[in-house]
């Protein structure tokens, strides 16, 4: 029990500890949509996308958070605009945008004496270094990202399944998906001084994805993500803690492992005899119908139809 315990008992691991679990509620809460919708590499680049902001507000003595945010925002913003009014793929505008911001961020980042450390804390974060005010700000993010999920889930999950009958219902999926990519916004810049930028997505992605090929609903996913994030958080810290390595890569590490168990583990289901399909995964075929005349009252319905 000193093993699981004497970590924790330490002030700033015990922040780190409650830090990582306010990150692995926002993150189960906007991962899950990203991973239903196939939304990673947009995250990833809004992700990147940020360095640009932060490094600004860093050398103007500014908040970080508002310019993370106000940079993932531009990213975001950028991406629709590019795909809207050129001819491209939107995959191809996001890695314009991506490799463009990124080197922004570099470049205004390069102007810093502690050129080296500054990149290494944005790219890797340090939750190890959280403060208490930090831990209001994620606990404010988690609420909001939360009120978020709950005000538009009727409309989220039309869009992740249907665009076209979310339209039909009513529910202006252009504004669902500008709400989506807040909440992912939102998540990412609360995230990224915790774990940082290239570790968030091991919280975000992996967790979200080793639910969703267990569970049927998607409040069950986003509950069981975050208790994965959060036994991440736990097990990853511990694990730091024993081994002298870096924590916020080792949290991530452990979410990955557990989503390639999660997938072995679902693999061998998905072999056993009669097997249900995936929760979230295409419908079983259905058997070719019967070839025949057709009944006059069949092609009336189809008519109708």
């Amino acid at each position: 029990m000193d093993w699981l315990t004497e970590p924790f008992a330490v002030s700033f691991v015990a922040r780190a500890l409650l830090a990582g679990l306010l990150v692995a509620s926002a993150c189960a809460l906007a991962g899950t949509w990203v991973v239903l919708r196939g939304m990673a590499f947009l995250g990833d680049a809004m992700s990147h996308g940020m360095l640009p902001g932060v490094a600004l507000a860093s050398l103007l003595g500014g908040s970080l958070f508002l310019g993370a945010a106000a940079s993932a925002v531009a990213m975001a913003l950028g991406v629709a605009a590019v795909t809207r009014w050129s001819r491209i793929s939107q995959d191809t505008g996001i890695g314009l945008l991506f490799v463009g911001m990124l080197s922004l961020g570099v470049i205004i980042v390069s102007y810093s004496q502690s050129f080296a450390v500054d990149l290494t804390g944005f790219l890797f974060g340090d939750v190890l270094a959280v403060r208490p005010r930090d831990l209001l700000v994620l606990a404010l993010a988690a609420a909001a990202a939360a009120a978020v999920s709950l005000l538009g889930h009727r409309a989220f999950v039309a869009l992740a399944f249907d665009p076209r009958k979310a339209r039909t219902l009513g529910l202006r999926p252009r504004l669902a998906h500008a709400a989506t990519l807040g909440l992912v916004t939102l998540a990412i810049v609360a995230s990224f001084h915790v774990v940082g930028t290239l570790l968030v997505f091991g919280l975000l992605i992996a967790p979200p994805a080793a639910m969703a090929l267990w569970a049927r609903r998607i409040p069950v996913v986003m509950l069981g993500a975050a208790l994965i994030g959060s036994a991440a958080t736990f097990a990853g810290l511990l694990v730091s803690w024993h081994l002298g390595t870096a924590a916020g890569a080792t949290i991530a590490a452990v979410a990955v492992v557990v989503f390639f168990l999660s997938a072995l583990a679902a693999r061998l289901r998905d072999l056993r005899p009669g097997a249900a399909p995936p929760p979230f995964g295409p419908p079983p075929e259905q058997p070719p119908e019967p070839a025949g005349p057709r009944t006059i009252p069949e092609q009336e319905y189809e008519c109708t139809r």
